[in-house]
């Protein structure tokens, strides 16, 4: 769930710094002239690339979806446990990780065109006991801008989901894990990833609607509106996927997730004799409004297209969400971050990694690419993510120059 500092810090849930920062140096664009044609789909060289990774990488199954213009590209690798037999598909429930803040932060910017809320409002006017709540707004919230540290970093916390990965947390306690720490920064003057802002913004968006449960907002606005029969926010108890499901595994506990695996595990795992933990029944109602919604390729990439295409917004906000996203990286402009929303050179979308699977998803508006690439495999050995790498390999393959 996104940090920048670097690749190999404490990880759990890190959008850039688990998997995004991949995604640098891709050659893409924003569209017109100052990136190269799209390239005709290559399904064999692209199906290369996609086994070499799962292969590489230990993966026991991937989806990808790709749609563009040139041509689309399917793949469904590998096998929807580990060692079995039984293929992958597009219409198997997967965990969804940090896509899921598109969720909120569409559904508060949704608020906001209601009039509900407001961008300007400060957080303290919906949740007590905020530090410096006063100042910290809906919008900084939105663009990770809040200071506010990320309670699902730390080691304590990574142990006792390790010590009872059954445990129901309420919003609460993650709120009181990160309130334990100093801020980062004042609010405003700088960019840090976290959860806590998502937390917060989905305790904002039930207060709004007098209490609603955040799920049927989330069900009544987005999902059924656009058709997504496969798509949900659990409720805290709930820690089972709809069938058809992936199960989902990571090697290492989750405190050893938290940076690459020593060398004789990895060796171990390579061999074959250090097997991966399932979390497919694992809870991840820590993850609430900022990364335990489940979904399917199928409906994510009917989601991020409307996300990003239109259909979720009226025009003026969905112009002014893709108008928020900033570089977060200078100067390297290709990746931002905006109102729970992230860019990939062309691509804005989001990546997600929980215990047991990763994701990421992507639209260019402007060349109308889309692209979905899920494995039932949190991280490798490396603490990276393999859904973000098949992406950007892909990525490149797309834009890359003509030969």
């Amino acid at each position: 769930m996104m940090s920048i500092r670097s690749p190999h810090l404490p990880r759990r849930r890190l959008l850039l710094a688990a998997g995004a920062t991949a995604l640098l140096g891709v050659a893409c664009g924003g569209g017109g002239d100052d990136h190269p044609a799209l390239q005709t789909i290559d399904s064999s060289r692209l199906q290369a690339i996609v086994g070499g990774i799962v292969t590489e990488q230990l993966v026991p199954g991937a989806v990808v979806l790709l749609r563009t213009p040139k041509g689309d590209f399917t793949s469904f690798t590998g096998s929807n446990s580990y060692r079995g037999t039984a293929p992958t598909s597009a219409d198997q429930h997967i965990r969804v990780g940090s896509v899921t803040k598109t969720w909120t932060g569409t559904v508060i910017l949704q608020q906001v065109q209601e009039g509900l809320l407001q961008l300007s409002d400060p957080i303290a006017r919906y949740v007590d006991g905020v530090p410096k709540g006063g100042q910290i707004t809906i919008e900084q919230l939105l663009l990770m801008r809040s200071g506010l540290f990320n309670y699902s970093t730390t080691v304590a916390f990574n142990q006792a989901l390790d010590d009872d990965p059954a445990r129901v947390w309420r919003p609460e306690e993650m709120l009181a894990l990160a309130f334990a720490h100093e801020q980062s920064f004042d609010p405003g003057t700088s960019y840090e990833y976290s959860n806590t802002n998502t937390i917060l913004l989905g305790l904002a968006a039930q207060k709004v609607e007098n209490g609603k449960p955040l799920s049927d907002i989330m069900r009544d606005r987005l999902f059924r509106p656009l058709g997504l029969q496969h798509t949900l926010l659990p409720t805290a108890d709930d820690a089972s996927l709809p069938a058809p499901f992936t199960r989902g595994y990571q090697y290492g506990t989750n405190v050893q997730t938290l940076h690459p695996l020593p060398a004789d595990m990895q060796a171990a795992a390579r061999a074959g004799t250090l097997a991966p933990i399932e979390h497919t029944n694992s809870n991840t109602s820590w993850g609430w409004s900022a990364g335990s919604g489940i979904s399917t390729a199928n409906d994510l990439a009917r989601y991020v297209e409307a996300m990003v295409g239109g259909g979720l917004l009226n025009p003026q906000m969905q112009a002014a969400r893709i108008a928020s996203v900033r570089a977060i990286v200078p100067p390297v402009p290709e990746l931002g971050y905006g109102w729970n929303l992230a860019r990939f050179g062309a691509l804005y979308g989001h990546t997600g990694e929980i215990p047991g699977y990763g994701t990421f998803m992507g639209h260019d508006p402007a060349n109308k690419v889309t692209l979905i690439v899920w494995v039932n495999l949190e991280t490798n050995l490396e603490a990276a993510g393999a859904a973000t790498d098949i992406a950007r390999k892909l990525i490149s393959e797309v834009y890359r120059p003509a030969e």
